[in-house]
């Protein structure tokens, strides 16, 4: 019985780990986990992972980022097109990596919104496919609750309850995790949401897409010295407010150049990254006091900013929270969140019907 076991995980991750590490995952009883293919294509980013239990087997992501940026933006129509041409190349290349066999897979996970409609079309027609020739569960995947799962990836002893802060290009939220499956919303963004905003002024400040990093890129030059407004700090609950700080932003820049007058890209950039983070991390830690929490997680685009993270981990350590932060590379889109996500989905048994369709939007608190 145990060599017939052991086989069976090397026959899963052929090739992935070194045999002490087998019987690490045999005496673990791994064997025992679900093995998830999560597949991901809400936006401009194909992508396909496999996870065994909470540990990550393969993580594979083809992007058409640098192809967009030439249009200043995603462009749906090329999204799509790009999607199609790479999608069966990188869920072949994600199974492969996992040393697994199609054969093996327990469930396909796939995000169904929010997202492009014709980018989701594309990954949700594919596993519909996929799972029903393989004859394995379909599984229907928020994105956004695929970014809230990302951080049982990076500690999967992580257990609820506990205060996430949720900040994406479509969301930013600040969220109390009552079980894997449920969530309260503490607060909310009132407009815009936090990532929206960082690419609204990226293109302001002359900078390409994506926004995001290139905002931090820029602001490691400059100074927090350009007055900007306080965003609801220190009122509004725990709801955000960006709408009034991009307008900011727009119109000191507008009047600089109206005028004739100099101004630093830089500091402006470091001025915005510092007063749309830090009503975050404040906010965030005040909902984990108020809630009574010992642990503090992120996710979404806005949780790689550097800035963020940092500022996030000395705010918690100054309270007593455990941080728990997904790396870098599983805040921005990626599959493996979804794969996460669709393990909880797959042990709850929410298994959805091939009349799945994509949804290009779905109102947060909807996804709860």
């Amino acid at each position: 019985m145990v060599s017939q076991s052991a086989s069976l995980v090397r026959r899963r991750l052929n090739g992935v780990f070194p045999t002490r590490f087998f019987m690490e995952l045999y005496s673990s009883d791994i064997v025992k986990e679900p093995l998830i293919l999560g597949i991901e294509s809400s936006c401009d980013e194909t992508a396909a992972a496999v996870i065994c239990g909470r540990r990550v087997l393969s993580d594979e992501i083809a992007s058409s980022a640098n192809i967009q940026s030439l249009y200043g933006g995603v462009v749906p129509e090329i999204a799509s097109r790009a999607h199609t041409d790479a999608i069966e190349a990188v869920v072949q290349r994600a199974v492969k990596n996992a040393g697994a066999s199609y054969a093996d897979l327990d469930g396909v996970a796939v995000t169904y919104g929010a997202g492009l409609l014709g980018a989701l079309l594309v990954g949700v027609s594919f596993a519909k496919a996929f799972a029903y020739a393989l004859g394995k569960p379909l599984i229907a995947v928020n994105h956004i609750r695929g970014h809230m799962a990302a951080a049982y990836l990076d500690e999967p002893g992580l257990r609820p309850p506990f205060v996430t802060l949720l900040a994406s290009g479509g969301h930013t939220a600040i969220l109390y995790a009552k079980s894997e499956a449920e969530f309260e919303i503490l607060g909310s963004t009132l407009d815009d949401a936090a990532g929206e905003a960082f690419d609204k002024v990226a293109r302001v400040l002359g900078l390409r897409y994506p926004g995001g990093p290139n905002i931090e890129a820029c602001a490691r030059g400059g100074r927090p010295i350009v007055p900007m407004p306080k965003m609801l700090k220190g009122g509004g609950g725990f709801d955000f407010s960006y709408s009034g700080l991009k307008t900011a932003v727009i119109n000191y820049c507008h009047t600089k150049e109206q005028k004739g007058e100099e101004y630093s890209k830089a500091d402006v950039a470091a001025s915005f990254q510092c007063a749309a983070i830090d009503v975050l991390v404040e906010k965030t830690v005040l909902a984990a006091k108020a809630k009574g929490v010992t642990t503090v997680t992120a996710g979404g685009g806005v949780a790689a900013n550097t800035y963020l993270r940092e500022s996030l981990k000395s705010a918690c350590a100054e309270k007593g929270f455990r941080l728990v932060l997904p790396e870098k590379r599983r805040c921005t889109d990626n599959a493996a969140m979804i794969a996460s996500e669709g393990l909880i989905q797959y042990r709850l048994g929410n298994f959805a019907g091939l009349d799945l369709n994509a949804k290009a939007s779905i109102p947060l608190r909807s996804c709860l």
